[in-house]
């Protein structure tokens, strides 16, 4: 079987951080499915102009006649999806993108998938995995003093969001256990680094404060989640879909366990150092606190234990050194910042905070 993978929203933040990853370590085709909705952005990929090891394909998960002629073409050894609807917020305006695109988009990709592995021989379809990115919100709220999630607690999903979610993990796994399809699941802790769309915590602070606007804060801003750079999700990602026990689910972590408003003084931090305001004044004067948002959980946090003891994986970056790579990205690239802060998003930051201060 040839080493060619086919990655679904691989123009994405960390789809396409995957891919660019990927294709610095191998040298097998990448087959990217991208649909271009609002945060698939093809300028996170300018890297790999003329990389013929890239091949873009604009579409859909949804699309199953498109899924199967791809896998009919390319014969991939694996499909990796991180194609996904995948802000609270949206979901709460449009639960209906959620669905559509991470259950019924989801199912057509597993289906396509298990019609092209049934027809592979023998050795190639014990070579063969699909691995689906999925998210820790899965598995609901914790309270204060809760043990982190592991892979062992049930699903308990908040938002139109991680209901989705939760919805394509147990197809999924129905996959495995009906059909045998070899699949894999991770579950990973809030992302940040390069490529973030601005309508995230840590890309939207970074792009207010520099616009001298407000840095919105929800509630009491004591919402904890775990934090993981978006180069080690990837790598713990290659690891996984490299050794992880077919019909597994690995949490992939930070062990970064942080306030919403210790990231919001972190990166201000960070911008007074990097990059004092004219008047001298810290980016901190900048913070208001919003209403916060419905059903908002008030913490995160992942075990990784299992990856990193059955697969050797943890993570490079600690918060600190992360959090200073990304503030520098977004200071070292405001070209593509003001590319992808188009009307469309301006028009979806007025909607979500219209009202909340």
């Amino acid at each position: 079987m040839n080493k060619t993978i086919l990655v679904t929203g691989g123009a994405g933040f960390i789809g396409s951080n995957f891919v660019m990853g990927w294709l610095a370590q191998s040298d097998a085709t990448v087959i990217n499915l991208d649909y271009l909705t609002y945060a698939g952005n093809m300028e996170n990929l300018t890297s790999l102009e003329g990389d013929n090891r890239h091949i873009f394909v604009k579409g859909s998960i949804g699309d199953a006649e498109l899924i199967t002629g791809l896998l009919a073409t390319h014969q991939p050894c694996a499909v990796v999806n991180f194609a996904a609807e995948s802000h609270v917020d949206r979901s709460i305006h449009s639960p209906e993108d959620f669905i559509q695109t991470n259950i019924v988009g989801t199912f057509r990709l597993l289906d396509a998938t298990r019609g092209y592995w049934n027809g592979l021989s023998t050795e190639d379809k014990a070579a063969f995995r699909f691995l689906h990115v999925s998210t820790d919100e899965v598995y609901g709220s914790l309270k204060k003093d809760d043990p982190a999630f592991s892979e062992t607690n049930r699903y308990e999903p908040n938002s139109p969001y991680s209901a989705s979610k939760a919805a394509s993990d147990h197809l999924v796994r129905a996959y495995h256990h009906t059909y045998g399809l070899p699949v894999l699941t991770t579950n990973c802790s809030n992302n940040y680094g390069p490529f973030h769309f601005p309508e995230k915590l840590i890309p939207l602070l970074i792009t207010n404060a520099l616009a001298n606007k407000n840095l919105p804060v929800y509630g009491d801003g004591q919402q904890i989640r775990d934090w993981l750079y978006v180069a080690d999700h990837c790598s713990g990602i290659r690891r996984v879909l490299e050794a992880g026990r077919v019909g597994e689910t690995y949490n992939i972590g930070g062990w970064n366990e942080m306030a919403n408003i210790d990231i919001v003084h972190t990166v201000c931090d960070l911008l007074d150092e990097a990059r004092p305001r004219a008047d001298g004044k810290s980016y901190r004067e900048q913070i208001t606190f919003v209403t916060d948002r419905p059903g908002h959980d008030r913490r995160y946090a992942i075990d990784a234990s299992k990856i990193e003891q059955e697969l050797g994986w943890k993570p490079a970056e600690t918060f600190a050194t992360g959090i200073r790579k990304t503030v520098q990205w977004y200071l070292d690239n405001p070209e593509w910042v003001a590319h992808v802060q188009s009307g469309a998003y301006r028009d979806w930051v007025e909607k979500n905070y219209a009202g909340r201060d």
